[in-house]
């Protein structure tokens, strides 16, 4: 017998976990290139009390760190961009893993516990890049939204029946 009732869902939760720090790292980088430490502009910015005019000893440190690698860029919407790829990121992710968990659980074919993680792993990736690399439409923003759409849809559709099936049996 297998210690791990759900290896399926493990590895899929272990990848979408690795995007979510990349994610995570892709912003924070951002805010250091942009000295936007709050908010995702320089308006946002400038609505929030600037504690880096008497910092205390660790945001010095910090600001003197970072002041190395930070590059003034000329557009501003790529803080905004890559905090929203990563915040779409984790609207999303859990309640598909959480769909990918309960039907292993409930023991659904393997194929199908395959096709959801795959699929939001894929879909994932390819909504953070398209949202990223530009502002609005793009292909990479609609293949990853329509096959998130995919994953729920089929996702939920699985869980109503496996559910139903458990409490008639």
């Amino acid at each position: 017998m297998n210690p791990n009732p759900v290896p399926i869902a493990t590895v899929f939760v272990g990848l979408n976990g690795l995007i979510a720090f990349v994610l995570s790292y892709i912003a924070a980088t951002e805010r250091v290139k942009t000295r936007i430490w709050h908010g995702e502009s320089k308006e946002d910015a400038t609505t929030q009390p600037n504690y880096l005019e008497n910092p205390n000893k660790w945001a010095a440190f910090v600001e003197k760190s970072t002041q190395k690698i930070a590059s003034q860029t000329s557009d501003d919407g790529i803080l905004q961009r890559k905090v929203r790829a990563h915040g779409n990121f984790t609207e999303y992710v859990p309640h598909g893993l959480l769909f990918i968990v309960v039907l292993e659980l409930m023991r659904s074919p393997t194929w199908l516990l395959w096709l959801l993680g795959g699929t939001l792993t894929l879909a994932r990736i390819a909504h953070a890049w398209g949202v990223i690399q530009i502002y609005g439409p793009s292909i990479g923003r609609a293949i990853g939204f329509f096959s998130t759409w995919f994953v729920y849809l089929v996702g939920a559709s699985a869980c109503i029946y496996y559910g139903i099936k458990g409490i008639w049996h």
